[in-house]
């Protein structure tokens, strides 16, 4: 008898969204920063305790807003690690600038602090954390290094909603943080994204970049009696209709992280007689982070071929993924980058990384065979 195929991801709703759609098509607001924009960024604001909260269409979209806000120049610099997706450096280099690729630690695989001072020269303006599985960076001491050399940080929190570092949460500890809600992220609305502007000096000129340059804002708020282009900005505002599918998932925030922890932990149980045999690295929490379950990966022996175990898998109807391709070592990556020290470390462990199946209604039978089968095949 064939097995059930288990998915990778399969998105969660709460049953409220529909309602809250429908809502806003009753309103007549189908464009940005209506009713439930502004109630998405109120529950922002006071989870985070940001200054201030703006949807964008995406976690891609609310970084190109970060750039921007930087006012970087051609040739400036922009600290960050190699392990991350694309739009971590595309905002960078949008802008003029040049990604620096820094290693990433081995325990957490977040961008090393204790090498990011050796990479800053005169050009560096600013260092862009990645949060990693929704596990903090080292943001105490990477906070201290940018106020000794005078730059900006930019958290990519695109995995870390509703999770803290040291109890303070992920995107509000730097100047700027984001946030996606694309489908496969915990909380979700299918494609979407928020800036986090904690330094309230940044406050209003993102506001208006946002609303592609103009003080269109300020005008509803009745603080200018019309409108002009103030500034450069483009359209990053989600349409209320999105933002009203976010806010079903918003409102049920504390229950989805809740009911994926509870799926991670299971994992983590279900794997550690592998990880004491020697035939996988389960993932690493420091004590003072407070992750959010957003995925679980496992890490194979050195030496391990990857895409045979990921294709016995498949074969078993587990339908489990790698991750990242270091930016440093692709096309774009070395056109537009460059490297500060030989990123052993990004290079090892991004080749020997798997992700396994995670979604709010996966089984713990579905996940004793995913642990089962993984077992056998690294056992052999």
């Amino acid at each position: 008898m064939a097995s059930e195929f288990i998915p990778f991801n399969r998105p969660y709703t709460t049953g409220k969204e529909q309602g809250y759609i429908q809502d806003a098509l009753e309103s007549l607001h189908l464009s940005g920063d209506g009713r439930f924009t502004k109630l998405c960024h109120q529950w922002l604001e006071q989870r985070t305790g940001c200054a201030k909260a703006l949807l964008t269409h995406s976690c891609t979209s609310a970084l190109d807003l970060a750039a921007i806000l930087l006012d970087l120049r051609s040739g400036d610099e922009v600290i960050m690690p190699s392990f991350t997706f694309v739009s971590t450096a595309n905002a960078f280099v949008l802008r003029g600038a040049i990604p620096v690729f820094v290693d990433i630690r081995e325990d957490t695989l977040n961008l090393d602090e204790r090498q990011i001072e050796a990479a800053i020269t005169s050009r560096t303006r600013a260092i862009a954390p990645v949060h990693y599985a929704g596990v903090g960076c080292e943001m105490d001491p990477i906070v201290a290094i940018a106020k000794r050399h005078n730059l900006r940080i930019v958290e990519d929190a695109a995995q870390g909603i509703m999770a803290n570092y040291k109890g303070k949460p992920l995107g509000a500890i730097g100047d700027l943080g984001s946030f996606s809600f694309h489908e496969t992220k915990n909380i979700m609305s299918g494609e979407g994204g928020a800036l986090l502007v904690n330094d309230p000096t940044l406050g209003l000129r993102a506001e208006i970049i946002r609303e592609k340059g103009t003080d269109r804002g300020r005008f509803f708020r009745g603080e200018v009696d019309k409108y002009t282009w103030q500034d450069v900005g483009s359209s990053l505002l989600p349409s209320d209709p999105t933002a009203a599918f976010l806010w079903a998932q918003l409102e049920d925030a504390e229950h989805i992280t809740s009911e994926r922890l509870a799926i991670w932990e299971r994992y983590h149980a279900m794997l550690a007689p592998l990880e004491q045999r020697g035939l996988l690295r389960r993932p690493v929490v420091p004590g003072h982070c407070t992750h959010n379950g957003h995925l679980y990966y496992v890490l194979l022996p050195q030496g391990t071929n990857r895409d045979a175990v990921l294709g016995k898998l498949w074969e078993a109807e587990i339908s489990a993924v790698f991750h990242y391709v270091p930016l440093h070592s692709s096309p774009a990556g070395r056109r537009f980058g460059r490297t500060h020290g030989d990123l052993a470390h990004t290079t090892d462990l991004s080749e020997r990384l798997i992700r396994l199946p995670f979604w709010i209604g996966l089984q713990e039978t579905q996940q004793q065979r995913i642990c089962e089968t993984l077992g056998a095949i690294l056992g052999r």
